[in-house]
């Protein structure tokens, strides 16, 4: 027997259900991580239902080895409606997953097609009532109300999934579900089993339509994954890095490059803009400054959140300017937005990177009390161009307002 014949026979089908099978089992895994993960998402329990199903029927399936079910209607028409219902429902749940919040996706015309679905296989009960009794030798086409169905089902899900964000593999999915059927309705009213080629692509459709899906969910998975890391090391406000994650990009480059360079800035008069525009007000203008500051440290180094309205930069790059990189920072605040912001740098070599955080904090409180709207540089910054008689003053100053600024924090 060469391949292709085993392929298309009953030793292929059995190879063709056992796939199906496994990566059903996979599927189920991965179902159930999720499930434990976000347990208060009811969807995940329906899918771990559904697949449980799948993974029984095709089970069963395979534990009926060669043994012809034509002479069994009653069977035929339960595996029918089995599948049917297992098509209906997996794909709810992919719907679910990805149609975006804002755009609720309702279980009430998954519901309906489930109904005509049982509609439609009593229907080919009414047509044929006495099939059920009867022999093996006699032919059974009391399902073809209920395939026949199949196709409207399609149908229905592939117009109903046009609203959901869509994914190469779901649409290939569809596509691949609905030549299966079709093949389907061929092989068993018109070749029976005579076309090998027919045959062999109703074997293996499922485990096609199958690995499609397992893609999909790994997408799923990989993308809540990232999502779970992306959240614990950002702000959820300014999508910031946090300011734990940002004590380790600086300590990272620090070790990296030698010297890095911290911009400290902090919105002026931001408790008055939350009292008289409200809070959401207050956060968009936030969100504003974050995100001048993702760009204008883009490529160079990092932004982050310290807490409150105080945001950081970290200049990381050798040769950047980070005197002139917050001057821009601060320009662009002015013209962009509806507020100002008191920005101080600071950088060091070789230390602790909170030691050159509080600096640049010493030096941001320095132009908070000195006029707002404005850089300073920490005296003990290196390669800024001042008098020495300046620095030592600016030194004093910014030594006093640093101790000032500790004892208002406490």
């Amino acid at each position: 027997m060469t391949t292709p014949h085993w392929l298309a026979g009953s030793g292929g089908q059995s190879f063709a259900w056992a796939s199906v099978i496994t990566i059903v089992a996979l599927m189920l895994f991965m179902a159930i991580r999720l499930h434990r993960m976000y347990k208060r998402n009811g969807v995940y329990r329906l899918l771990i239902g559904v697949l449980a199903a799948i993974f029984a029927q095709y089970g069963l399936l395979l534990s009926q080895g060669d043994r012809d079910l034509s002479g069994y209607p009653d069977l035929l028409i339960l595996q029918s409606l089995l599948g049917m219902f297992s098509f209906i429902i997996i794909n709810f749940v992919f719907m679910k997953l990805y149609t975006q919040p804002s755009s609720r996706l309702k279980a009430m015309p998954f519901v309906v097609l489930g109904v005509g679905a049982i509609i439609a296989a009593g229907a080919g009960l009414a047509i044929e009532p006495a099939a059920l009794t009867e022999s093996a030798n006699v032919p059974y086409y009391g399902t073809v109300a209920l395939d026949l169905y199949g196709l409207v089902v399609i149908s229905a899900i592939m117009l109903s999934s046009r609203g959901i964000e869509q994914r190469m593999p779901y649409s290939a999915s569809l596509i691949v579900y609905l030549i299966y059927h079709v093949v389907g309705l061929a092989e068993r009213y018109l070749f029976h089993g005579s076309v090998p080629l027919t045959t062999f692509v109703y074997n293996w459709l499922p485990a096609i339509y199958y690995t499609l899906l397992f893609v999909l969910l790994f997408e799923w998975v990989v993308e809540r994954l990232v999502a779970t890391f992306h959240s614990s090391i950002t702000d959820g406000l300014t999508s910031l890095y946090n300011r734990k994650h940002f004590q380790k990009k600086a300590d990272s480059a620090m070790r990296e490059q030698g010297q890095i360079a911290i911009i400290f800035c902090d919105i002026d008069n931001f408790k008055r803009l939350n009292d008289t525009h409200g809070h959401h007000k207050a956060d968009g203008v936030l969100k504003q400054i974050a995100e001048i500051l993702k760009e204008e440290t883009s490529g160079i180094g990092a932004a982050g959140r310290y807490g409150g309205e105080e945001l950081l930069a970290l200049i990381s790059e050798p040769g950047a300017n980070a005197e002139q990189v917050a001057e821009t920072i601060r320009s662009r605040v002015e013209n962009e937005t509806i507020v100002t912001v008191s920005v101080g740098v600071s950088a060091g070599s070789g230390c602790a990177v909170q030691d050159i955080v509080k600096q640049a904090d010493e030096a941001m409180y320095h132009s908070k009390t000195t006029g707002k709207n404005k850089v300073s540089l920490h005296p003990n910054m290196p390669k800024i161009t001042k008098s020495r008689s300046r620095a030592k003053s600016d030194s004093a100053k910014l030594k006093s307002s640093g101790q000032r600024r500790i004892e208002e924090r406490e």
